[in-house]
C-alpha cells in the first residue's frame, strides 16, 4: 500500500514494540500554540559464598533499551491541542442486546465526532481494541474474514483512508479536506459474515479505544471516555470450593464456592441447591445451602470444624462436582493465609475493573490476601500519567479491606525494562506510583532510595527469563526484598529442573542460583494475571499463589511474614506444607558457626488435594534424591542432612502426580 505517513509509521512502531497502544498527557507551549507533553502506555557440601560486590548497571539479560527509549520519546513529545478532541459513542441495533458474550462473534456500530479544534489533513483517527485478549483485528481488505470493517464518512466529501496497522488497531488518515467540529466516521466493526471476535474472558468495561492525531504529526492522544460494552460470561461448566487451609477445634469458618464458565468467568446465571457428598463427620454442615437467582453463581456459607484432623468437602449442584482443598483441623501449627500479590487490570494491560478484580479474589478465589499491581508505566493510560486511576485503585484496595477476613494490599508495578520487573506492596492505604523509565528511578537501587520511609517491599518476579530477567548484578535489598516470587502464569524461576520451569530461561539467573551466591530469599507464587482472575488459572497449576504463615490476620500479619521469609509458594495448588529443621520454620535461620559442622534433621509434612508423585530436597544448590511418597495424598517425613555447615540452604519441592507444585522457603545455616 506504499509508504505509510510518518503518522502512521510512528503508531505503527509503537503498537509493535508496546504490543499495545501507547497514549499521552501534560503542557507545554510550542510555536504559539496550547501543546501538552506526553504520556505512555505503554547436597552440595561446602559453603555457600559470601555475597560479593559486583559491578553497577550490567541490565538485566535481555534488557530491552530500545522499549524504554521509545517510552522515554513518546512521554517528552508535544502535543496539538486538537490531539484527542472529539467524542465517541457505541451504538446497537434494535436487534442486538445491550452487551455482548464473551468468545462469541457480533457486529459493533461505532460513532466518532470531531470536536471543536477539528483534525488537518494528514491527521489520523485510531481505532484500538485489545490486542491480547482474542478481539478481532480490526481490518477493511477481506470482506469474508473476522475483523472486517466498514467506514464510512459524513458528510460524503471527507476523504480519508482506513488501513491496519497492527494486531487490533485501525487508523483512519484523513487525505481530503480538513475536518471541522461535527464531521463523523461511522464505523461497522466485524461488518462482514464473520463478524469481530470478542474478549476471551467476560468485563463489564471492555473499550474500544479511540486516538486523534489532530495535526497529522504522528502524535496521538486517546479519549478518556472512549466507548465501552459489557462482555458477559456464558454457561457454567465448572464449580470450584475452597475450605480455609487451617482451622482450630471448635472454629467456625468460611466456605466459598463458585461455578464458572469454561474460562472462569464468574457472574454466570446459576441457581439450586447445593448437596454435600458423604460429608465429613468431622463438620457441622449448614442444613440447606443455595445459589439464588442474580448471585452470579456466588455461594458462601460458614461451617463447623469440630472434629481434629484432616477434611475435605465435597459438593455438588446443577449437575457439577467440585472437591475442596484439604483443611487441617488441629490446636498446634500456623495458620495458612492463601495470597496472590502480583495482578493486573484493564486500567494496564489486563482485562475487568479494580473491584471486580478485588471481588473475584474475595468471594470466587477466597483468597485472604490479594494485591493489585498494575504498571507504572504500561498501558493505554500509565499510572504515573494518570493520578485518577492510581486514586481509583487506592479506593478500592481500602474499600475491600477488612481485617481478619479479607486482607488487601496496595501495590502497583515498576515495569523496567533494563532491569527486570518488580512489584511493590505498601502497608498502608497511601503511597507514590514510582517511574521505572524515569532517569533518577530506573534502576532498582534507586527505586529502594525512592521508598525510604514508606513501609514497603518489593518482589522480583520471572526473574529467570520470560519477558524480562531480572538484573541481580543489584543485590536483593536486606530491608525492601526478603522474598521473590518463583512461580507464576510464566512458569518457574526456582531452577531448571524445576516443574515447568519458566520460558527463555537464562543459564545462572535462576533463584537457586541467587541463594547459592549468598544471598537470603522467601519464595512465594503469584498469578501475574492479566485476565481479571486473581487467585485461579484457567490452565491448572500454571499461575502461582503464596502461602503466609500468620496468625495475625491484618496487613501488619501479612507484612512482617513477608519480612520473617515465613512463608512458601505454590503454582496454584493448595497444599498445605510444613518444613522445619527443629524449631527453626522455613525461611528462618539456624544458628552455625563458621567453623561448625553438624548433622540436621528435616521434617516435612504435607496435606495435598491431589496425589503427591514426589517430595524433593534442594541442598545448597544441588538436587537429592527424592524422598518416597507412595501416591498419598497426607505425608509426614524426616530427612537427614549430615555435616551442615556455616552458608548452607536447604528447601523443598512437593509436586503431585497431576503437575500440582509447591516450594518452601528455604531454612538457611549461618548467622543470623
Amino acid at each position: 500500500m506504499g509508504t505509510k505517513p510518518r503518522s502512521l509509521r510512528r503508531r505503527a512502531a509503537l503498537a509493535t514494540a508496546a504490543a499495545l497502544a501507547l497514549a499521552p498527557a501534560a503542557g507545554c507551549e510550542r510555536d504559539g500554540e496550547t501543546r501538552e507533553t506526553g504520556e505512555t502506555g505503554g547436597t552440595g557440601e561446602t559453603a555457600a559464598p559470601t555475597p560479593a560486590p559486583v559491578a553497577r548497571h550490567l541490565g538485566s539479560p535481555g534488557a530491552r533499551p530500545e522499549i524504554v527509549a521509545m517510552l522515554r520519546e513518546s512521554d517528552a513529545a508535544a502535543y496539538h491541542v486538537s490531539d484527542g478532541g472529539g467524542r465517541a459513542w457505541l451504538e446497537r441495533g434494535p436487534d442486538q442486546p445491550p452487551a455482548t458474550v464473551h468468545d462469541h462473534r457480533d457486529r459493533f456500530r461505532l460513532v466518532y465526532e470531531v470536536g471543536p479544534h477539528g483534525v488537518a489533513s494528514g491527521g489520523a483517527i485510531h481505532l484500538q481494541v485489545s490486542p491480547f485478549w482474542g478481539w478481532s483485528t480490526p481490518q477493511v481488505e477481506h470482506r469474508e474474514a473476522p475483523g472486517f470493517t466498514e467506514v464510512r464518512a459524513v458528510p460524503a466529501d471527507i476523504g480519508f483512508r482506513a488501513e491496519t496497522l497492527d494486531e487490533g488497531l485501525l487508523a483512519m488518515a484523513i487525505t481530503g479536506r480538513p475536518l471541522v467540529a461535527g464531521d463523523r466516521l461511522e464505523i461497522v466493526y466485524g461488518a462482514g459474515p464473520a463478524g469481530a471476535a470478542t474478549d476471551h474472558y467476560a468485563e463489564r468495561r471492555s473499550r474500544f479505544w479511540f486516538a486523534v492525531d489532530g495535526d497529522g504529526d504522528g502524535s496521538r492522544r486517546f479519549l478518556p471516555d472512549s466507548p465501552w460494552i459489557e462482555v458477559l460470561p456464558s454457561e457454567a461448566t465448572e464449580l470450584v470450593v475452597n475450605l480455609p487451609s487451617v482451622a482450630r477445634p471448635g472454629e467456625t469458618v468460611p466456605v466459598r464456592v463458585a461455578a464458572l464458565d469454561a474460562v472462569q468467568n464468574t457472574g454466570v446465571v446459576f441457581e439450586g441447591p447445593l448437596r454435600f457428598v458423604d460429608p465429613p463427620p468431622g463438620l457441622e454442615l449448614p442444613p440447606a445451602p443455595a445459589f439464588e437467582r442474580g448471585g452470579g453463581g456466588r455461594l458462601a456459607f460458614d461451617v463447623v470444624a469440630r472434629e481434629p484432623g484432616v477434611h475435605r468437602l465435597v459438593v455438588e449442584a446443577g449437575g457439577l462436582r467440585a472437591e475442596s482443598n484439604p483443611m487441617l483441623v488441629a490446636q498446634e501449627g500456623s495458620r495458612v493465609l492463601w495470597g496472590d500479590l502480583h495482578g493486573h487490570t484493564a486500567l494496564s494491560d489486563g482485562t475487568g475493573l479494580p473491584e471486580d478484580y478485588f471481588r473475584y479474589a474475595r468471594d470466587v478465589a477466597a483468597l485472604d490476601v490479594v494485591a493489585l499491581t498494575d504498571h507504572d508505566h504500561w498501558g493505554v493510560q500509565p499510572l504515573v500519567r494518570h493520578p485518577e486511576l492510581w486514586d481509583e485503585i487506592r479506593a478500592e484496595t481500602a474499600r475491600f479491606h477488612e481485617p481478619g477476613r479479607f486482607v488487601t494490599l496496595l501495590g502497583f508495578e515498576w515495569t523496567s525494562w533494563l532491569h527486570g520487573h518488580r512489584h511493590v506492596l505498601y502497608a498502608g492505604d497511601d503511597g507514590p506510583v514510582i517511574d521505572s523509565i524515569a532517569e533518577q528511578t530506573d534502576a532498582p537501587d534507586e527505586l529502594w532510595a525512592a521508598l525510604e520511609g514508606h513501609d514497603a517491599l518489593t518482589v522480583a518476579h520471572h526473574s529467570a527469563g520470560g519477558p524480562i530477567a531480572t538484573d541481580w548484578s543489584f543485590p536483593p535489598h536486606p530491608h525492601f526484598e526478603p522474598v521473590t516470587e518463583v512461580v507464576s502464569v510464566h512458569g518457574s524461576s526456582e531452577a531448571l529442573d524445576a516443574p515447568g520451569s519458566i520460558y527463555d530461561p537464562v543459564p545462572g539467573n535462576f533463584v537457586r542460583d541467587v541463594l547459592d551466591r549468598g544471598f537470603r530469599l522467601g519464595f512465594v507464587g503469584s498469578g501475574d494475571s492479566h485476565d481479571g482472575h486473581p487467585g485461579m488459572f484457567e490452565k491448572p497449576y500454571q499461575g502461582g499463589l503464596a502461602a503466609i504463615l500468620s496468625e495475625d490476620f491484618t496487613r501488619e500479619g501479612v507484612l512482617a511474614a513477608l519480612r520473617a521469609r515465613r512463608v512458601y509458594a505454590t503454582n496454584g495448588a493448595r497444599i498445605l506444607l510444613r518444613v522445619a529443621v527443629g524449631t527453626a520454620p522455613m525461611g528462618d535461620v539456624v544458628e552455625r558457626a563458621p567453623d561448625e559442622v553438624r548433622s540436621e534433621t528435616l521434617y516435612v509434612q504435607a496435606y495435598a488435594p491431589a496425589p503427591l508423585a514426589r517430595v524433593e530436597l534442594v541442598r545448597s544448590g544441588v538436587l537429592l534424591e527424592p524422598l518416597e511418597v507412595g501416591a498419598e495424598r497426607e505425608v509426614t517425613l524426616l530427612a537427614e542432612l549430615p555435616d551442615v555447615r556455616h552458608g548452607e540452604y536447604v528447601y523443598v519441592r512437593v509436586v503431585q502426580e497431576n503437575g500440582g507444585a509447591a516450594w518452601s522457603s528455604p531454612i538457611f545455616f549461618g548467622a543470623r
